[in-house]
């Protein structure tokens, strides 16, 4: 992989490189904004966002539901993908064309060509949620990037190193930016601090992220 992602053209002055491979993409997806909270909705209606629980017992702050093939999901028996929702039996959502799309031409414009997710991870927040310093390692092979779309209210992204103790840098997230990270630094740690009181336009008091990664 090119270590040098962007040609002088493709990393305008907004955007920023958390690592070598490694970046936030200003305001990529507010081209399809509508789109995406439409078929966001539609979503929600099949497969209701819920907080799970992870191994130890700890219900997530951040309610959560999925799309595509597979679907992420915790409870006592741990972390895993599974082909149906847990919730409903029925299997998670297709994914939508318009968020395939959007995930393709993001890893594209981060350096990561020939992208196909089959997951598509949706996290609700409200002002307060958080999401801890974690790894993405139930994936079958970790030479697909992740790519993570932030809708919403602003967040602050943590993306820290290999170790948990790692240095950790702090990024302000808005609507429409979109973090792609894969390749060397695919397994660093990275999470969402606190939620701040905050109301975007067209979804209220709320963030949603996104996530889109290659899991089978």
């Amino acid at each position: 992989m090119n270590l040098d992602l962007f040609a002088p053209d493709d990393l305008t002055p907004a955007n920023v490189r958390l690592a070598p491979q490694a970046v936030v993409l200003r305001g990529f997806a507010l081209p399809e904004e509508g789109r995406l909270l439409r078929e966001l909705a539609r979503v929600w209606g099949q497969a209701p966002a819920r907080h799970m629980v992870t191994p130890g017992g700890y219900r997530m702050s951040a309610a959560l539901t999925n799309c595509g093939t597979l679907g992420w999901t915790t409870d006592e028996r741990g972390y895993r993908y599974t082909r149906l929702d847990p919730l409903t039996g029925q299997p998670w959502p297709a994914l939508p064309a318009s968020f395939l799309a959007l995930a393709q031409r993001a890893a594209q414009a981060a350096g990561f060509p020939d992208f196909q997710p089959d997951a598509c991870l949706i996290n609700r927040y409200l002002p307060g949620a958080r999401m801890s310093l974690h790894q993405d390692k139930n994936e079958r092979d970790f030479k697909f990037p992740i790519v993570s779309v932030s809708l919403g209210i602003p967040a602050i992204f943590l993306f820290g190193g290999m170790k948990r103790s790692d240095a950790v840098q702090r990024v302000a997230l808005q609507h429409g930016d979109v973090a792609v990270w894969g390749g060397a630094d695919r397994l660093r740690y990275h999470g969402v601090a606190p939620l701040k009181d905050a109301t975007h336009p067209s979804l209220g008091a709320v963030r949603v992220n996104l996530t889109f990664r290659r899991a089978g």
